[in-house]
């Protein structure tokens, strides 16, 4: 599908000060831009980031997909735009160098979005809590009945042709991003497929599955999203 492709990386940032140097050293040297959206954090993960050899843009307002949404407005703004385009977390969590993997399907013209699958790859013990995995089932597991569309992972660890990624409009700004961008993925068309991927235990405390505060947060989220698009 491409010949010599331009493809940017996205990683929202919280507070990854000890994990976002290590992320970034394992992304594979054909990407062009890393983009680490800096969400407000209150210690040197900015700082590291650029240390490191990352772009950092900053956003105040918190909130995972507001984190996304900023790094996609910078790269909105450059003269060459990329073909595509990575997501991945910065706590570490995912697999940086399985990239190269992931992007396969694009290239080779049979997929336009493709999810990492933490439910079909290898998981380290611990590396998931029971709402996280309930959690991903049941979404999954609505998204199919509801709305016909087939994941078996809400994983952030993601590839997407930029072009479709712009016309799929996304807006959510916190924890119905991932499920937003497989929903209108699949109601506008696009070709996607999923790969397993390999997850480990993140550095750090989640900011999602390490409260209760925000395990309701995102479960409540998620399912208000897959009825909005219902």
């Amino acid at each position: 599908m491409f010949n010599s492709p331009i493809i940017d990386v996205i990683i929202p940032a919280y507070n990854e000060e000890k994990s976002i140097p290590k992320v970034i050293a394992e992304i594979p040297n054909f990407v062009r831009h890393i983009v680490v959206a800096n969400n407000n954090s209150t210690d040197r993960t900015g700082a590291v980031a650029q240390e490191a050899g990352a772009i950092v843009v900053f956003e105040p307002q918190k909130g995972y997909g507001k984190a996304c949404l900023t790094a996609m407005d910078w790269i909105k703004k450059q003269e060459i735009q990329p073909d595509i385009v990575v997501f991945l977390d910065g706590d570490y969590s995912d697999y940086p160098e399985e990239m190269t993997d992931l992007i396969q399907p694009i290239l080779g013209g049979k997929a336009e979005l493709v999810i990492g699958s933490r439910a079909l790859g290898q998981r380290e013990s611990g590396s998931m809590t029971f709402p996280q995995v309930f959690g991903n089932w049941l979404a999954t597991t609505m998204m199919r009945y509801m709305q016909g569309a087939k994941f078996s992972d809400l994983g952030p660890f993601r590839a997407i042709v930029w072009k479709r990624l712009l016309e799929i409009n996304m807006i959510d700004q916190n924890f119905g991003w991932t499920i937003e961008m497989q929903i209108k993925a699949h109601k506008a068309g696009l070709n996607y497929s999923e790969i397993p991927v390999n997850y480990r235990k993140r550095i750090g405390v989640s900011k999602v599955s390490g409260t209760v505060k925000g395990v309701i947060g995102a479960g409540y989220k998620i399912i208000f999203t897959i009825f909005k698009y219902w």
